[in-house]
């Protein structure tokens, strides 16, 4: 059953600048799927309007069952409980503790305070930061300020799980570690799409690969298995 669907969808920002053209592809609930492309090639844009941060100017974007045509901006909030999300840069509260800064998206939608500490504390425990729980993100590693992220993104439970480049900062060990924390998600059966250009990572892990190009679907593959013509146009690499 698709989770996501997305038919003719197209967005363009003021100017005539078309950050997407004509997508039409759907992925189904339990999916880890992977969406790489060059820079600028559309993935945060598309991630954007999966998670409503954005909306599209063209075609029909289905979440969930959900039509957000017909979204109205009242109903976002309620859509959002069902999607966590991850940003390269954290986008951590540097004055708050690792606790509350995994507790803010419950705090927004009204649990209360055994809940948020049930479920904080669970979430921080799935990323081995439990015992951080009350330091700054200042006093923690780039690997895990990105794990109270990923920690905050799942605090909710979600269907779906959208990480845009989650790994741009990382060294290789612990991309991989982020990846593998991924996978874990998506076993328990938490549909989860990653936007990553880092072919040699997402290669380990045999899942579905869409591939943008200049705000068109380029490739999809059921699973990573790429062309040699592929992967030196992901690459950068001239045609030989």
């Amino acid at each position: 059953m698709a989770l996501i669907q997305l038919s003719n969808v197209g967005k363009r920002y003021e100017g005539g600048y078309d950050a997407l053209r004509a997508i039409t592809m759907h992925i189904d609930a339990g999916e880890m799927v992977f969406l790489t492309g060059r820079s600028g090639a559309g993935k945060s844009t598309l991630l954007k309007l999966l998670a409503l941060i954005d909306r599209s100017t063209q075609g029909t974007v289905i979440v969930n069952g959900k039509n957000y045509n017909h979204v109205k901006p009242g109903q976002i909030p309620y859509i959002r409980r069902e999607i966590g999300m991850i940003f390269q840069n954290h986008r951590l509260l540097q004055d708050r503790s690792v606790f509350d800064n995994v507790a803010l998206p419950l705090l927004i939608h009204g649990y209360n305070r055994n809940e948020i500490q049930r479920r904080v504390r669970a979430a921080l425990d799935k990323v081995g930061l439990l015992k951080k729980e009350r330091l700054r993100p200042l006093m923690l590693s780039g690997g895990e300020q990105q794990r109270v992220g990923i920690a905050r993104a799942v605090v909710n439970k979600p269907l779906l799980l959208l990480a845009d480049e989650p790994t741009g900062n990382l060294d290789p060990e612990l991309s991989s570690e982020i990846m593998r924390l991924f996978r874990e998600f998506n076993q328990v059966g938490v549909t989860v799409l990653v936007a990553s250009h880092d072919l040699d990572l997402i290669r380990r892990f045999g899942c579905r690969m869409v591939t943008l190009d200049n705000g068109e679907l380029l490739n999809d593959t059921g699973t990573l298995m790429t062309s040699p013509e592929l992967e030196r146009h992901l690459e950068g690499l001239p045609d030989v």
